[in-house]
């Protein structure tokens, strides 16, 4: 009895142990489990992309400035206050009226050019008035001074018959006259000049005053601002980046006030981070959407990349410019819509490609885990890459599946292609010591 009990203790520990190792054989950590997504090995074309948001703006506009009449130097308005301004966006034909300036700082001006007008005509009437009565007494003096001559000359004619000492003294007498009568008409010339000096200055600041009312006429015709050509109106921005509305000032030095921007020829305006700004060249494509018409998009081209790099207000990175055209016209475009462009940087014909999330780094490798073989690390060689996928240069071949995430116990698996690892190796080598060749020959 004890013996068969023996036997039925050993009989279930035996087959105890036989299902726990079934168990284990059904359930032990695989390579990879249900969760595990795969993606194939693409070959194709590939296109390597840069992707950023922008803003429309007009590749060409007319500006609307401050009347040039402003301008003037006889009028010292040196900065004015918008008064009056059409909405923004309101569709304009040539000659339209658009925007005032403000018309009591002119009507100011006016006032007192006026009054300066009738003081200086008042000093140019004294300057006549002074001018004939100096030049009356001077004549008098003249005149007066002829008659003593021809008197002087009388007597010294009646003289000849009288003693010396008599004619001596009618001599005398006559030259004495002749004296004052050369100093008058010294006098006279060289007052007549004097006054005619003094009243023609006189004059020229009456017509200084008159041609500052005339300008300031002028701007009075000038403040009710009208458009130069047709289109859209946009407001532009003031020196502190404040957009000019109803009761900004605005002046000479800084005149626009709005601008009528060309819708058939649109650009948008991008920041590339510094990181990206190499890969970006002048005439490579762009799909351009517009954030206001999702279901649009148009093709656009690199026109103009910024040399030098700008901060972002509130952080460290710099970002560079980028302009890049709009082809075509749409009647719905308007400047300041948001746009989401996406930049073309490279294109690759007929090349292995996979996702992103299928390459996995160390240190120095790049490796792949391949569907039939979830044992190894498959060592691959990268290339190009874009916002979604890479190009696979060696180590895998089209058709082939990868593991999208790694296996359970990754880091018990071995390598695979060592070979290309140790490829890449010596290709850096030699690729540096090419450089350094190169960097000698230019020194000598």
């Amino acid at each position: 009895m004890r013996k068969n009990t023996k036997l039925i203790r050993l009989t279930i520990a035996i087959a105890s142990v036989i299902v726990i190792i079934i168990i284990y054989q059904v359930f032990k950590p695989n390579a990879y489990t249900e969760s595990t997504i795969i993606t194939k090995v693409n070959k194709g074309e590939f296109k390597s992309l840069v992707y950023s948001t922008g803003q429309l703006q007009a590749e060409n506009s007319v500006s609307i400035n401050v009347p040039n009449e402003l301008g003037s130097r006889h009028i010292n308005i040196y900065e004015i206050k918008v008064s009056k301004l059409i909405e923004e966006g309101t569709v304009v034909d040539s000659g339209d009226y658009v925007a005032s300036l403000d018309h009591s700082a002119v009507e100011e001006k006016m006032s007192d050019a006026l009054t300066s007008l009738t003081e200086r005509l008042e000093s140019y009437e004294d300057a006549k008035i002074d001018t004939n009565i100096n030049l009356s007494n001077l004549r008098d003096n003249l005149v007066s001074a002829k008659i003593d001559v021809e008197e002087k000359d009388l007597v010294l004619k009646q003289s000849i018959y009288e003693s010396p000492s008599v004619i001596r003294q009618a001599t005398l007498d006559l030259d004495k006259a002749k004296r004052k009568l050369d100093q008058e008409r010294r006098n006279y010339d060289l007052k007549k000049k004097q006054d005619v000096i003094k009243v023609n200055r006189a004059y020229k600041t009456v017509e200084k005053v008159q041609e500052r009312i005339k300008d300031i006429e002028d701007l009075f015709e000038a403040i009710d601002i009208k458009a130069p050509a047709p289109g859209m109106l946009i407001y532009s921005f003031d020196r502190t980046g404040n957009k000019i509305r109803v009761g900004s000032m605005v002046n000479r030095w800084d005149p626009k006030i709005a601008e009528l921007p060309d819708l058939t020829s649109m650009i948008s305006k991008t920041f590339i981070n510094e990181v990206d700004i190499s890969k970006i060249q002048v005439g490579q494509m762009v799909k351009v959407g517009v954030d206001a018409f999702p279901e649009k998009e148009f093709d656009g081209e690199v026109i103009e990349v910024a040399n030098i790099g700008q901060v972002i207000p509130g952080g460290d990175s710099k970002v560079f410019e980028v302009s890049i055209k709009v082809n075509g016209y749409d009647k719905d475009l308007r400047p300041a819509m948001t746009t989401v462009n996406e930049i073309t940087t490279n294109t690759l014909s007929d090349v292995l490609y996979i996702p992103l999330e299928a390459v996995f780094q160390n240190d120095s490798l790049s490796y792949v885990y391949l569907e039939d073989k979830p044992d190894r690390k498959q060592i691959v060689k990268i290339g190009a890459e874009n916002e979604n996928h890479v190009v696979i240069e060696d180590g895998l071949k089209s058709g082939q599946v990868v593991l999208m995430n790694e296996p359970v116990s990754e880091s018990e698996v071995p390598y695979a292609g060592v070979e290309i690892y140790e490829q890449m190796i010596k290709q850096d080598s030699l690729d540096v010591a090419g450089a350094d060749s190169l960097s000698l020959t230019s020194n000598l």
